[in-house]
């Protein structure tokens, strides 16, 4: 037992390649950098989650400055705590529980909310992280839509969520576009999934609120 333990951690110490790192699951990466120390298990975490977290915060935000501090807060605090992580846990949930703290932290710092254009798309962003959304919003019976009428409806779901209290739109963010499913938003959000159902639920009805009522009578 104590040679097979003895052997383990012998092997977690073998210099390993980024390529080869990057075949490693977010857990093992996290564990070899906890036991080890290897600053290149890290930068595959980061790498691996660059564009996606960055886009969320920036979502979140609604500024680029704020996500970008945000971001490296995120990564700060996972270097700090990686010895916390439980074994057994999921890394993405545990890492948008900390970036969803880094963004709040940001808003009471920044105490006054800017109201920014949400016009320009980050670099890789896809188009496809409003499909579901935005079915659920706009109604079957509004006819065929031209490009530049769904380009605003883009828009418009864009600033209508960032409109939302803040639980409502942390629960649309973690799920509708960042694509956790309900369990790990729930872990993220440190609530039950009931309460994140609720909470989507009572989204939506608001979002499609709001729509029929910014929505011109004539495309109705």
């Amino acid at each position: 037992m104590n040679k097979s333990i003895s052997t383990e951690k012998l092997a977690r110490r073998q210099a390993i390649s980024p390529e080869g790192l990057s075949q490693w699951t977010d857990e093992d990466l996290l564990d070899r950098y906890t036991c080890v120390g290897d600053p290149k298990a890290f930068g595959v975490l980061v790498h691996r989650y660059e564009r996606e977290l960055y886009s969320y915060l920036r979502r979140y935000l609604g500024d680029a400055a704020m996500a970008e501090d945000a971001f490296q807060g995120t990564f700060l605090q996972i270097h700090l705590k990686s010895s916390q992580f439980e074994p057994g846990r999921k890394f993405r949930p545990w890492l948008y529980t900390i970036a969803t703290n880094q963004a709040i932290d940001a808003q009471r710092r920044n105490k006054r909310h800017r109201m920014v254009s949400l016009d320009r798309r980050q670099k890789g962003e896809s188009e496809q992280d409003l499909g579901s959304l935005s079915e659920l919003l706009v109604s079957r019976e509004a006819g065929p839509a031209k490009e530049a009428d769904a380009e605003e409806r883009r828009r418009w779901i864009r600033d209508a969520v960032r409109a939302l209290p803040d639980p409502l739109k942390g629960a649309v963010n973690l799920v509708y576009y960042q694509g956790l499913k309900y369990r790990e938003a729930a872990e993220a959000l440190k609530v039950p999934v009931g309460t994140v159902k609720s909470r989507l639920h009572t989204a939506i009805t608001k979002l499609n609120e709001a729509w029929k009522t910014a929505e011109p009578s004539g495309d109705r």
